[in-house]
């Protein structure tokens, strides 16, 4: 290669970082994500920090002011009670050493429901045995048992209202951090849109860097623009004042990215990696090294190993014993259903569950028998087929439902039948919600790992549903959110969905 061939390389070059760091607009999501003032900085800056143990305190405080009989009783407290004023210290040592003060993308009340009732549980067991080492005896039970409680709910509630007021403020773009993602690939532009349609996780993107980024037809679009390449970080992060940078998938070699990482370290920049194979990877993930050099050991789950029987047995009972406490509400639906128009109470169609299976579906009636229809849905997978990237589900075709039908539809009460199919061993309390055959063909074809969704049971209720994918909703998404329930699955995590849909059930049901 010649002078003339490297200079007109180098002009080009030049040129192309011109345009993407000069002449690209700030996107909108930089103006309402690069916040000043009190609101930001308690719930996303610095006072975040301060504010959540701080108010544990006074919590724990007013907690054993509250157990001892009020502060005029805290300060004449007397020796056999004194070791209850350990209590605030205590726990919030605990909640530090179990890192419930660790910064997150996204505050989720239940992540912290059992480390927090374990560390006050610790802290109120330490004092009962300060007492017994100060004074030979614990502290009156009844003053202790107070304490515990009131420590539990005090911290519970003020943890709820923090999360409700982080989520209220970023669900409104009143809060959040602007954050930079090098890669503007298909992962690259993945985050984007699942960052700026979920403003929870309070990270609003503000660009990409990449030296050869995708075309949009290829990623599907993109939100924001490509400010520049990679040497232009320093530039791009004092232009736009990001604090955290989010590394995609792209063609910058990976020496070139650790280097990038190094220098976003010096720059106080928060770096978050996306790995690759991530959709193989779950919580149990081991670490070990090999000399300087680090090694990640994967833990599979095995849908029909030990861990999923004893998952089965337990859906098994949970839904004989729901069956027989909802017999009434079950009965007094079938009549509603009789009587509001013509045709069963019970709507069955087949559905594809594990391995492949298919069975027969049950669900309550929501709408009017219609001349020529052999159940509720009035669309073929070709309608999906044309209609992109949008699973079946809701109203297909014309809305027939009955009153009753809506009533049912909102509180889901049409799904109770579905007990049936959980007790003859179909589907299960939690996994991915079914489908019918002729989708599942189509889908398995043009959805990447929807087939994988079928290595567990089905189930009434999950993961992807509890986020709001319920419906004519993503299926892609879907799907992603389904395999992600099955490779961290643990009997844990089938509780905390249990109890986000109680709490989705409620809120739909008001």
């Amino acid at each position: 290669m010649d002078r003339t061939q490297i200079s007109q390389q180098t002009s080009t070059a030049v040129s192309l970082r011109g345009e993407l760091t000069h002449e690209a607009p700030l996107p909108r999501a930089l103006h309402r994500a690069a916040f000043s003032g009190p609101l930001q900085w308690t719930l996303e800056g610095r006072g975040w920090s301060l504010l959540r143990p701080s108010l544990d305190f006074a919590v724990l405080c007013t907690a054993v002011a509250l157990s001892l009989g009020g502060t005029r009783a805290v300060l004449h407290v007397g020796s056999g009670r004194a070791p209850l004023l350990a209590l605030p210290p205590l726990v919030l040592a605990l909640f530090f050493l179990r890192g419930l003060y660790r910064t997150r993308m996204r505050t989720l009340v239940l992540d912290g429901v059992l480390p927090g009732l374990g560390a006050v549980s610790v802290a109120a067991m330490a004092v009962a045995l300060l007492g017994r080492l100060l004074n030979g005896q614990m502290p009156p039970q009844s003053d202790w048992l107070r304490a515990w409680l009131f420590a539990l709910l005090g911290v519970g509630c003020g943890r709820v209202l923090l999360a409700s007021a982080q989520r209220w403020a970023r669900s409104r773009r009143l809060g959040g951090k602007p954050v930079l993602i090098l890669g503007a690939g298909m992962v690259g532009a993945q985050v984007a849109r699942r960052l700026e349609s979920h403003p929870e996780y309070g990270l609003a993107p503000v660009g990409f860097l990449d030296e050869q980024p995708l075309s949009l037809a290829q990623v599907g679009g993109r939100d924001v623009p490509v400010l520049g390449t990679i040497e232009d970080l320093d530039e791009t992060i004092a232009r736009t004042a990001v604090k955290n940078l989010i590394v995609a998938f792209s063609a910058v070699t990976d020496e070139r990215v650790s280097r990038l990482i190094q220098r976003c370290q010096e720059l106080g920049v928060e770096v978050s990696v996306v790995p690759r194979m991530f959709d193989t990877i779950n919580d149990r993930v081991g670490y070990d090294t090999v000399g300087g050099l680090p090694l990640l050991s994967f833990a599979a789950i095995d849908p029909k190993g030990l861990q999923f029987a004893v998952k089965h047995a337990l859906d098994r009972i949970l839904a004989l014993l729901s069956l027989i406490v909802f017999s009434p509400v079950i009965a007094c639906v079938t009549l509603a259903v009789r009587l509001s128009s013509p045709g069963p109470a019970l709507f069955t169609q087949r559905r594809v569950g594990r391995d492949g299976k298919v069975f027969d579906f049950y669900k309550f009636r929501s709408m009017r028998v219609a001349a020529g229809q052999q159940g509720e849905d009035d669309i073929s997978a070709l309608d999906f087929l044309l209609a992109g990237d949008i699973a079946p589900g809701g109203v297909e075709g014309e809305d027939r439902r009955t009153a009753v039908g809506r009533f049912l539809r909102r509180t889901s009460l049409d799904e109770l039948p579905q007990l049936f199919n959980v007790l003859r061993g179909d589907m299960s309390l939690i996994g991915p919600r079914p489908e019918r055959p002729e989708f599942v063909e189509l889908f398995r074809q043009d959805i990447i790992r929807y087939g994988d969704r079928h290595r567990v049971k089905s189930g009434i209720t999950g993961w992807a549903q509890v986020h709001g994918l319920r419906g004519q909703t993503s299926l892609a998404e879907r799907v992603e959110w389904d395999n992600y329930y099955i490779t961290h699955w643990s009997l844990a995590l089938d509780l905390k969905i249990l109890a986000m849909t109680l709490v989705a059930l409620s809120r739909n049901a008001t």
